[in-house]
């Protein structure tokens, strides 16, 4: 008789061992996907400029580097532009453009920048006369 009480009482427990691991797993992968809903996603468009870069999109994961040189994210061939003009970066979820001391400058929203600026949904970036449209996804 006792040996069926205890058979009953170790089912009952592995039963109730494997329902909380159940709900510890379910709660966790929630988490994880409402952590991803809040994630925003950073999107550069060249809207104006050179014909090969119109149309252009990077979806902004890292540094993006907008310059004259090879090694660019955004190769500008043009001479007024700087060899690294400027630089796109991600802090938190916010993103920061700012001038790498190139000769002719940067502007955002028509202002021209020295320091690094926190960029909003729809602000156009000028490099030289490319216009880089920065959208939130």
């Amino acid at each position: 008789m006792i040996d069926v009480v205890l058979l009953i009482g170790r089912l009952l427990f592995v039963a109730l061992l494997y329902l909380f691991l159940f709900a510890i797993m379910r709660t966790g992968i929630g988490l994880v996907r409402g952590q991803r809903k809040k994630e925003r996603t950073w999107n550069l468009a060249v809207e104006k400029g050179p014909k090969e870069l119109r149309g252009v999109s990077i979806m902004v994961h890292g540094p993006v580097i907008v310059g004259r040189s090879p090694s660019a994210d955004i190769v500008i061939g043009a001479s007024y532009v700087s060899a690294r003009h400027a630089r796109f970066s991600l802090m938190g979820q916010n993103l920061f453009v700012e001038d790498l001391g190139s000769t002719n400058g940067t502007t955002v929203n028509g202002f021209s920048i020295t320091d690094p600026v926190a960029l909003n949904d729809g602000d156009v970036v000028m490099v030289g006369d490319v216009s880089i449209r920065v959208r939130l996804s």
